[in-house]
């Protein structure tokens, strides 16, 4: 403190809160994340001052009578931590649309729409929620009548206030956080936010045939049950992929037959550092391996740049500079995920341009699903989730996901209590393409209607 005139202390004035506005990155370099404010520093420690989360409740005899289907995939207790979720969407486009659906038919607990923008006449194309009369509406609002009659036991929230206002600490209060459409630098700051609360994140967006998936599940534990009859026995301590290790293994006996229950960990990096990490090592193995890249990862990586240099605006296919712009950037990329020049054609280019920022119901319904079926998974905390990027093809109806991880030195990760780097297998488990195939088969035609969950509401 500074002493005034009279000797009576000036109290110092106190940080305020930053928008996300005022954290996003500028040209392409991440702005320094303002320091978080006394508010939500004490928000980490005073549960007090957390917004309300709903209280763990037990599945009631008419859910379980409700949700029968589904429960015997996943089991009841999969059921009851789905039933206290609390998730925000970001964004009710198409997109937006099936996410919402999907989850509400599911029966998570509580789901907070957020939406600033109107209803127009090109959104009745492609958005099943709304209608003719909803035209000038807001659209999670428009979206909410529809949404709230298809399950009236989940805790429906709208928020049509702009994401761009929000506060770090506004996203301590979801398990999970979807951002729908966002440009790149909003959907990293999103990101940034909410591992500042440990909150897990997905980013999704459409464009006409074309579509991606991330997510950023920080550090996410998940049981997969399996008949060991047949099989090697799992052992504790193995990380089976650089990012995933064996964490215990349980077995039982069910109809003279041992079972395993093999509990595991992932971990997962922030959107800013996979989108410039390089593709895993089997995916650059060989140039047959290189051609098996879809262009589609380059195209997206030069529309995030493009994004970054002019404020989060797409390019422009009427626009001379845009195109110039663009294809400069793409190539750009394109070498540096090494590549060959080859794949990325000039229709390629044309394609891409074609489909940008337009929504097909199709495209949205198989990443809605994805995305859907990803969080549910994710809630239970069973099956192997999304590790990280999922890319839609819809041209050739191709979903590869690649785990595309920051490179780093495998003898300075820390092992277990126990263990030395040396009892660390570094190699990594995928189809032999560098593609972490996690349920979808690569380069090969997969069945939209298998991705997606089938709730019973």
């Amino acid at each position: 403190m500074e002493n005034n005139p009279e000797g009576q202390p000036q109290p110092q004035p106190q940080p305020q809160p930053a928008a996300l506005a005022d954290t996003m990155m500028t040209n392409g370099a991440p702005a320094q994340l303002p320091t978080l404010p006394a508010q939500a520093q004490d928000a980490l420690t005073d549960p007090t001052m957390m917004p309300a989360i709903p209280q763990m409740q037990s599945i009631s005899a008419d859910e379980i009578a409700l949700y029968d289907r589904q429960i015997r995939l996943w089991g009841v207790k999969a059921q009851e931590l789905i039933r206290n979720a609390n998730i925000l969407l970001i964004g009710m486009r198409a997109l937006g649309n099936e996410i919402a659906k999907n989850l509400v038919l599911a029966g998570i607990g509580s789901l907070t729409i957020l939406d600033h923008e109107n209803v127009i006449e090109e959104d009745l194309g492609s958005q099943f929620l709304i209608t003719e009369e909803d035209v000038g509406k807001n659209r999670a609002e428009a979206a909410a009548v529809e949404l709230r009659k298809m399950n009236p036991r989940v805790n429906l929230l709208v928020d049509q206030e702009s994401i761009m206002a929000k506060m770090p600490e506004y996203f301590a209060a979801f398990h999970i956080v979807i951002a729908t459409g966002q440009p790149f630098e909003m959907a990293s700051t999103i990101n940034m936010s909410c591992r500042m609360f440990n909150v897990k994140f997905y980013a999704a967006d459409v464009h006409g045939m074309y579509g991606y998936v991330f997510s950023d599940l920080i550090m996410h534990q998940f049981l997969v049950e399996r008949d060991i009859q047949g099989n090697i026995p799992t052992r504790p301590g193995i990380a089976e992929t650089s990012t995933r290790m064996i964490m215990g293994v349980e077995t039982k006996k069910e109809n003279n037959k041992t079972k395993e229950s093999v509990t595991k960990q992932e971990m997962y990096c922030p959107l800013l550092l996979a989108n410039s990490s390089p593709l895993p090592p089997e995916a650059t193995r060989s140039r047959r391996s290189k051609m098996r890249v879809p262009p589609l990862l380059s195209c997206l990586r030069g529309l995030f740049e493009f994004q970054k240099q002019t404020a989060g605006r797409s390019p422009d296919a009427s626009r001379t500079g845009d195109l110039a712009l663009f294809t400069k950037v793409t190539n750009e990329k394109h070498l540096e995920l090494q590549l060959p020049h080859e794949i990325l054609t000039s229709t390629v280019f044309r394609s891409f341009l074609q489909n940008l920022n337009t929504e097909i119901p199709p495209t949205a319904a198989f990443l809605g699903g994805q995305v859907a079926q990803d969080v549910i998974n994710v809630l239970g905390q069973r099956e192997q989730p999304l590790q990280n990027l999922l890319l839609f093809d819809g041209e050739e109806f191709k979903a590869p996901i690649y785990s595309m991880q920051p490179m780093f030195d495998p003898t300075l990760a820390m092992p277990l209590d126990g263990m030395t780097t040396d009892d660390v297998p570094q190699e990594a488990a995928s189809n032999g393409n560098g593609v972490m195939t996690n349920g979808i088969t690569p380069n090969t035609a997969t069945d939209v209607s298998q991705a997606q969950p089938q709730p019973q509401a």
